[in-house]
């Protein structure tokens, strides 16, 4: 009864948002500010970024929940700067410093042919300041009590890797990569190909999946909008859930077929593709959710709008 009674305030709201986290707060401190801005009864963001970090978080709320794994299993673009010579515990700047080298033989030419080979597949260890877990204990609960476990490396993709500036100790590169990169461990090992070690000074996310910088939101900038024109004003700044999936083939259904895929049931579609995911729609533009191509060809229904 208690429950009821404290959301009884809070509005079904749908839709993303594109927030530009602030440096110092975490991702889910961030989340819970917005989440609070619209009142919204369900919210969720879609891959941490750690408070070091700034740049694009999609808020998924309401109904956009349901593809927000599609966000979280996208690529991730980034631009971040090293710092070379000085090793910190965590990787990053608000780590303690463990080692420090020498840089004097250091230029950008041997920079830039470092970063040339981390392109492609990689395997990396994954950090222990991370939320991995093992044995149901989180990785950075166990680091911060001193405690250090063998991890298991992982293979992810460096899709292209770039340098932006070149200040030394300094540099500013630009990354496009898989799901699963730990940017920290990335600079860290490419301070060791050089032989001087090396930290994430600073790291900003620009882009993850189908989205970019442009149309992101600090949160002064919601609370400014929130004062001057309330819900309704907030609200015209969530785009639509599908927006999240552009880069997902699109697949008329007819009003037959979609209500048959409404009802769980797996329906044929013509000049479907032969395989993966596939935004539905019903006629020309009433989203429908995910499908996924099964073997046989038809269209199995996976993350239905409206639909529990």
């Amino acid at each position: 009864m208690g429950r009821r009674h404290r959301n009884s305030n809070l509005r079904r709201v749908n839709g993303i948002l594109l927030l530009d986290k602030p440096t110092g707060l975490t991702s889910n401190a961030a989340l819970q500010a917005v989440k609070q801005l619209y009142a919204a009864r369900k919210a969720g963001h879609t891959g941490s970024l750690d408070p070091l970090a700034t740049g694009l978080l999609p808020i998924c709320f309401g109904e956009a929940t349901k593809i927000s794994g599609f966000l979280l299993d996208a690529d991730k673009h980034y631009t971040v700067t090293c710092r070379f010579g000085v090793k910190t515990r965590t990787g990053d700047a608000e780590g303690d410093v463990i080692s420090e080298r020498p840089v004097d033989g250091l230029t950008e030419r041997k920079v830039a042919a470092a970063l040339k080979g981390f392109a492609g597949e990689i395997e990396q260890i994954p950090p222990m300041y991370s939320a991995l877990k093992h044995k149901g204990e989180r990785l950075y609960k166990l680091a911060r009590e001193g405690v250090e476990v063998e991890r298991e490396p992982r293979a992810v993709t460096i899709h292209s890797i770039e340098l932006l500036a070149c200040n030394l100790p300094e540099a500013t590169i630009r990354v496009h990569c898989s799901k699963g990169t730990y940017v920290r461990t990335l600079v860290e090992d490419i301070g060791e190909q050089l032989g001087c070690g090396a930290h994430v000074a600073a790291l900003r996310r620009t882009g993850v999946g189908p989205f970019g910088e442009a149309g992101m939101l600090t949160v002064e900038q919601l609370e400014a909008v929130a004062a001057d024109g309330g819900h309704h004003a907030l609200d015209q700044l969530l785009l639509p859930i599908e927006s999240g999936l552009a880069h997902w083939p699109g697949l008329k259904l007819s009003g037959d077929a979609a209500f048959y895929l409404r009802q769980g049931q797996p329906v044929l579609v013509p000049k479907a593709p032969t395989e993966g995911w596939v935004r539905l729609y019903e006629g020309e533009s009433q989203f429908l959710g995910m499908g996924e191509i099964l073997d046989d060809g038809r269209v199995a229904p996976r993350r239905l709008m409206g639909v529990s």
